[in-house]
């Protein structure tokens, strides 16, 4: 039915992969179609060398298109491709505007009011949160925080089923592939820090919210532990990240072991993607990162605190996640309001213990570089694990 067709996303790097599984779903429902993504530039690595497409077009953000002449030169070349089919995958301002002047045949998604006007077919993100007031005259009422309720992967495959027609979800999981080059400058860096029988667990610690973050002084107590144990330890991060690295590792004991590596703001997206395929854990916070990971096959340890566990766990059922005992999780809240003790407290009640048990579970049952453990298709529903269960 459909023979040109758009996706877009252009929000950041986990939502960006949390949107390749309808990629592929896209490519087995109409495997003669012309597929096409529009990411933000800055994330090309993710999604450029992605299978199923057959091209993506990118937008500068930040950068060249960040102003409204360039914005309106992008959005004439949109039209100028002729869709027949426009899924929008976020509900931002800039992505809704570009679907709704694309000029598609049929446009539907995620969508801003005013906006939506211009859709043929808009649907509710069951994954994020809303802000409802219950009742008549509900303006008037104040809104009660509802996190979502259905994992962000899903809520996309409803998009397809209810505003596009696929009845049947090839569903294969986050999936990122890389180039020779890439692979390359990760296969020389690894080989560069590590020794060729070197077990490295890989560490991220940052997080777009200071609510996902888990404790530095944890991260480095698990650090150190792993160190005596005989694993390497490599720290991974963004740029944005260096300074809370630098602060994890100066509480660490075994700071200058020779089994310590930073590689945080150091390398692109897809050489990160290299080097976790390399390791054997990934200890990690609620982030970006964590969906790279995932694609990568890497087993998964993460801590969540403001995030809501249904919208954006793990996907993959190997993973383990970890949530604390806290009336407020999940707040969705970027800083925490709480004062003293009560600070951070969904993150501070989440034990150094409770974390390295579930480390040393996932390191018995696994063990190997990602890259040499098999996918299992169709299991993405990670373990869930709340503090107050643990004995």
């Amino acid at each position: 039915m459909y023979q040109n067709i758009l996706v877009i996303n252009l929000m950041h790097l986990g939502d960006l992969m949390l949107a390749t599984p309808v990629l592929r779903a896209l490519r087995t429902a109409y495997p003669e179609a012309r597929l096409s993504l529009l990411a933000d530039k800055k994330l090309a690595d993710l999604v450029q060398y992605n299978r199923h497409l057959d091209e993506c077009l990118f937008l500068d953000k930040k950068g060249a298109d960040n102003h409204f002449g360039s914005f309106f030169r992008f959005i004439l070349g949109l039209r100028k491709k002729h869709f027949d089919l426009v899924i929008n995958l976020h509900r931002n301002e800039r992505a809704s505007a570009l679907a709704a002047f694309s000029g598609a045949k049929r446009i539907v998604g995620y969508s801003k009011p005013g906006f939506s006007l211009f859709f043929d077919q808009v649907l509710q993100n069951p994954s994020i949160a809303h802000h409802v007031a219950d009742g008549p005259l509900f303006f008037l009422k104040k809104a009660r925080y509802v996190p979502g309720w259905k994992h962000q992967v899903h809520a996309h495959f409803d998009v397809l089923r209810e505003a596009v027609g696929i009845r049947k979800i090839d569903d294969g999981g986050l999936e990122m592939w890389l180039s020779e080059g890439m692979e390359q400058q990760a296969a020389a860096l690894w080989q560069e820090n590590f020794a060729e029988d070197a077990k490295v667990v890989a560490f991220n610690i940052g997080a777009s919210w200071e609510t996902k973050r888990w404790l530095d002084g944890y991260f480095a107590a698990c650090a150190d532990w792993l160190i005596r144990e005989g694993y390497g330890v490599a720290f991974f991060g963004g740029p944005m990240d260096v300074d809370i690295v630098e602060s994890c590792i100066a509480q660490m004991k075994e700071k200058d072991s020779p089994r310590l590596r930073r590689f945080t703001g150091k390398v692109s997206l897809g050489v990160l993607a290299g080097l976790l395929k390399r390791c054997v854990l990934f200890l990690t916070t609620d982030s970006g990162p964590m969906h790279i990971g995932v694609a990568m096959n890497v087993p998964i340890v993460t801590m969540f605190g403001a995030s809501p566990v249904p919208g954006f766990y793990p996907y993959d059922a190997k993973d383990i996640l970890i949530q604390a005992p806290t009336d407020c999780h999940p707040c969705g809240i970027h800083q925490c309001p709480k004062q003293g003790a009560e600070h951070m407290g969904c993150m501070k009640r989440i034990p150094v213990e409770t974390v390295m048990k579930y480390v040393h579970e996932l390191l018995a049952a696994y063990g190997q570089p990602a890259s040499e453990l098999p996918r299992v298709h169709g299991a993405y529903e990670c373990r869930v694990v709340s503090v107050k269960e643990v004995v």
